[in-house]
């Protein structure tokens, strides 16, 4: 419908500065400036390093997501940002950077959260989201589990993390194998030429009837492992042991998925977040849903990973609900919790 608001989206929460421009649930526009690079050296995305690349990047990516979409600033209806949670330097650009653009532009300001955001994003690819549907996501800090009647509205923490998300586990992993940061992508094309059978590595939590997740003992066990074989003389065959680690933690990851779908009665799974841009967890997932009758939603990649077009799609599902905007003195709330959709 060309009547649908056109919704700039904001995202600062990590190390991606992220601009989505969309109208209703058609994209128009995704342009990302990352600073990864400026982190790879220190193994870890540094909070002050952030903050300063998002300063730098904020006015040329609104810019370039403009361009991309043939429009100007006078024709956006409503600013979309991530308040949180993530990195508060980081965050605070963001919402700064947003106020000042809603203010300026007499628009209408939402403050989204980045985790309700990750699942709003794959109705620009796929449609409006079932109602009710379980949504795992898994990134470099969050691991969750999440029933949602209403992104919207309504979000459900079913389970999360207790230790290390899955994409820190990567990270650490990788760094154990000799592997460039960030781990996942580097762990995901090594894995390839291994066995996801040749070690038995543990998998945490997966039958403690809980919806949680734990990765930090499978960390721990792959840093050990290759710690004794290092200091017998042996050689370490890296594609192995990031197959077997990967098995490990997408076999957890799609076993708890289905428990939520099961218990919940929930015939749809979507997930997102960075680590769903893994190719051995897209075809797990894909092959144990096929097997319970469950459908599968996964965004293609570039959706996956942090970027504006993901809060742009939940602003955008705010101004549709009629949901009151954000006033201009929200904060940028680090730990903001998953069942706060707006603030």
């Amino acid at each position: 419908m060309t009547d649908e608001p056109l919704v700039l989206g904001i995202e600062t929460s990590c190390d991606e500065t992220g601009i989505g421009i969309v109208r209703g649930h058609t994209l128009l526009a995704d342009t990302i400036a990352s600073s990864m690079d400026e982190h790879a050296r220190f193994g870890g995305v540094v909070p002050e390093v952030a903050s300063r690349a998002h300063l730098e990047a904020m006015t040329p990516t609104v810019e370039a997501a403009l361009a991309e979409a043939g429009l100007k600033f006078s024709d956006i209806d409503a600013i979309a940002v991530t308040a949180g949670p993530g990195l508060a330097g980081a965050l605070l650009v963001g919402v700064a950077a947003a106020k000042s653009y809603a203010l300026g532009l007499g628009v209408p300001l939402y403050g989204v959260n980045h985790l309700a955001a990750h699942v709003a994003v794959d109705q620009l690819e796929h449609g409006p989201l079932p109602k009710p549907c379980v949504a795992m996501l898994v990134s470099g800090g969050h691991s969750s589990l999440l029933l949602v009647p209403d992104v919207a509205a309504d979000v459900i923490s079913l389970g999360s993390t207790v230790d290390d998300a899955a994409g820190e586990a990567f990270d650490k992993v990788a760094r154990v194998l000799g592997l460039p940061f960030p781990g996942g992508p580097h762990i995901d094309r090594a894995a390839r030429d291994g066995s996801g059978t040749a070690i038995a590595f543990p998998r945490g939590k997966v039958d403690d009837g809980t919806l949680d997740f734990s990765f930090s003992g499978l960390k721990t066990a792959v840093a050990r492992w290759v710690e004794a074989r290092e200091a017998s003389g042996q050689t370490i065959h890296v594609p192995d042991v990031a197959a077997s680690f990967q098995e490990a933690v997408v076999d957890v990851l799609t076993r708890k998925a289905l428990q939520a779908c099961k218990r919940y009665d929930v015939g749809d799974l979507l997930i997102g977040g960075g680590v769903a841009a893994n190719s051995r967890l897209r075809a797990l997932a894909q092959e144990r849903c096929d097997a319970a009758g469950v459908r599968l939603r996964v965004p293609r990649p570039g959706l996956c990973t942090d970027n504006g077009a993901m809060v742009a799609a939940l602003g955008s599902d705010l101004v549709a609900a009629g949901i009151t905007p954000s006033t201009l003195e929200i904060p940028a709330d680090s730990s903001l919790p998953i069942t706060t959709v707006h603030v």
